[in-house]
């Protein structure tokens, strides 16, 4: 899919795709998409509960994807759209492809990333936080909220 000069907000749009396919399935509804040289190179989304596995956050799986599609594990030329601020482990993560940058939605102020250290980025990679931040905070809000509501959480 070419999509030649888009903004931020488009690719979090197409990152919202991907969380509201999780919220179909009952994940914790999270989307990625992976860009590079403005070309869509992987889609995922949350499949913890699916596949059960902790680690299958929807970052882990776009870079898993985009590394198989690029034929490398280094994104440097990248960069990753996520709805909501990445974990340690997918900050860790990235840190290893050493992303060229990362674009995230709502923040986590509970279990981001930033809230420990900014150092478990790669030194090179950019951030941008907050990009469609009211959308993407509240597809996940929705979420927990109708989970509490049925009492299961």
């Amino acid at each position: 899919m070419d999509l030649k000069n888009r903004s931020d907000e488009f690719y979090m749009k197409e990152a919202l795709k991907e969380a509201r396919k999780a919220l179909e399935k009952d994940e914790v509804p999270i989307g990625a998409v992976i860009v590079c040289h403005d070309r869509i190179v992987s889609r995922a989304h949350n499949l913890t509960e699916t596949l059960t596995d902790v680690t299958a956050h929807a970052e882990m799986q776009a870079i898993t994807a985009a590394s198989a599609y690029l034929g490398g594990k280094y994104l440097n030329e990248c960069t990753l759209y996520v709805t909501l601020e990445p974990c340690v482990m997918c900050a860790g993560a990235t840190y290893w492809t050493q992303i060229g940058k990362i674009v995230f939605g709502a923040y986590d102020p509970k279990r981001g990333y930033s809230i420990y250290s900014a150092s478990f980025l790669h030194p090179r990679t950019k951030v941008k936080g907050g990009v469609n931040e009211k959308e993407c905070g509240a597809i996940i809000s929705d979420f927990f909220h109708k989970k509490r509501e049925n009492n299961q959480l």
